[in-house]
């Protein structure tokens, strides 16, 4: 899978189930200042990711993921191991 996909499956993701408006996710974007994904997010992101890319995601990995870019390059690391 390349990096577009990944990017559009996150994105579509996270604009139906958190609402968060297109033009505010950018791959500087801060997950947690900017659109306002709290730790409890975190656990939907993480079961979306799980199902979506076929890969088992650690919670004490992710929290270290600040921005959008960082999210990408977790999962695309993710699929490749």
């Amino acid at each position: 899978m390349d990096r577009q996909n990944i990017i559009n499956i996150v994105n579509e993701f996270l604009i139906n189930e958190f609402e968060i408006e297109r033009e505010l996710i950018k791959d500087s974007s801060l997950l947690k200042d900017e659109l306002e994904i709290e730790s409890l997010d975190l656990v939907d992101i993480i079961v979306m990711i799980e199902k979506e890319f076929k890969v088992k995601v650690k919670p004490e990995e992710i929290v270290r993921v600040k921005t959008m870019h960082e999210l990408y390059d977790f999962i695309e690391a993710q699929i490749k191991n």
